[in-house]
C-alpha cells in the first residue's frame, strides 16, 4: 500500500481539487484507493459523495486508532456508483482542528500511520488530503507517508511555499520517518497566456529543477463542476474535463511509477 501526501502551506491553490483529480484517475485505473480527509473542512468527503449518517470519522481515529474505529471511519465513496471499483473516504471532520496543535507528541504523530497499518491489505494507494499548514494535522499524515506531493500555483509566493514545504519534509525525513520523499511539486491553475504565469514557472523550475512536475494544471472549471456535482473528473462531459483527466492520468503514472504500485489486469 503506497501512501501519497497532497499537501501546501498556502492555502488556496487547489489542493483538495488535485486530490479528486488523482483520486477519479485511481479509480479509472482500477487502483483500489483511500482518500483520508484530514483538512478539517472536508470538502474531499463532499466532493466524493459520501454520507456521513451515523458514521464515525478521522477525529475519532486520531483519537483511538484501533481496528474497529478505523473501519467505522471508512465508507465507501458516491462515485462508486458510476461503475465497479474501490474508492473509498476516511469521512473527514471539522473536530480534527482539535487535534492540529503546533507540538505535537511523538505519540500522537504516529497515530494516522498505526491506524493506516490495520487497512493495508485493503487498498493499493492512499491519498491524504492534508490540512494547509505545518501543524500537528499534516506532521501526521508526512509521518504515515511515503512521498509527498507539493500542490503550488504560479504565484509570487508560490517559491516561498513550496520551498518551506520541501524543507518542512527534509526535517521529518530526518527526525521522524526515513522513508519519507517528496515526489515532486505540481503547478496548479496555470493560464498559459498569462506571461506572469510562465515567468513564476521559469523561476520554480530554475530552483527545483526535475522536482517541478509536468503537466502542470491548467485553470480550467470542469474540475469544480465536478467537484460541485459529487462525480469524478473522468466521467464528467466536455472536452476540457477529457483534457484536465490526461492530466491527472499522467500525474497518476508518476505515482505509480515512484510507488511500484501493481496495477489490475485489463
Amino acid at each position: 500500500m503506497h501512501v501519497l501526501s497532497v499537501s501546501s502551506l498556502k492555502g488556496g491553490v487547489g489542493k483538495t481539487t488535485v486530490t479528486l483529480g488523482l483520486a477519479s484517475a485511481a479509480f479509472a485505473r482500477g487502483v483500489r484507493t483511500l482518500v483520508v480527509d484530514l483538512d478539517p473542512q472536508s470538502d474531499v468527503s463532499t466532493g466524493m459523495d459520501i454520507q456521513v449518517a451515523g458514521r464515525l470519522n478521522v477525529a475519532d481515529v486520531l483519537a483511538n486508532p484501533k481496528e474497529k474505529v478505523v473501519k467505522q471511519a471508512i465508507t465507501s465513496s458516491g462515485w462508486a456508483k458510476v461503475h465497479p471499483g474501490t474508492i473509498d473516504v476516511m469521512i473527514g471532520s471539522p473536530s480534527a482542528i482539535n487535534f492540529d496543535g503546533p507540538h505535537p507528541s511523538v505519540r500522537d504523530v504516529w497515530k494516522l500511520e498505526e491506524a493506516l497499518a490495520t487497512v493495508e491489505a485493503d487498498y493499493d494507494l492512499v491519498l491524504i488530503d492534508c490540512a494547509p499548514s505545518l501543524n500537528a494535522l499534516t506532521r501526521t499524515a508526512w509521518a504515515a507517508s511515503d512521498r509527498v506531493i507539493v500542490i503550488t500555483e504560479p504565484g509570487l509566493f508560490s517559491v516561498a511555499a513550496a520551498d518551506r514545504a520541501l524543507r518542512a519534509i527534509e526535517e521529518i525525513r530526518r527526525g521522524l520517518s526515513p522513508r519519507l520523499q517528496p515526489l515532486g511539486i505540481v503547478v496548479n491553475r496555470v493560464r498559459p497566456q498569462s506571461i506572469e504565469h510562465q515567468f513564476r514557472i521559469k523561476e520554480l523550475r530554475d530552483m527545483f529543477g526535475p522536482i517541478v512536475l509536468a503537466p502542470q494544471l491548467p485553470e480550467r472549471t470542469s474540475l469544480q463542476q465536478a467537484q460541485g456535482a459529487a462525480k469524478p473528473l473522468h466521467v464528467w462531459p466536455g472536452d476540457s474535463a477529457q483534457e484536465l483527466a490526461a492530466d491527472f492520468d499522467a500525474l497518476l503514472d508518476r505515482v505509480i511509477r515512484t510507488g511500484r504500485i501493481e496495477l489490475p489486469e485489463a
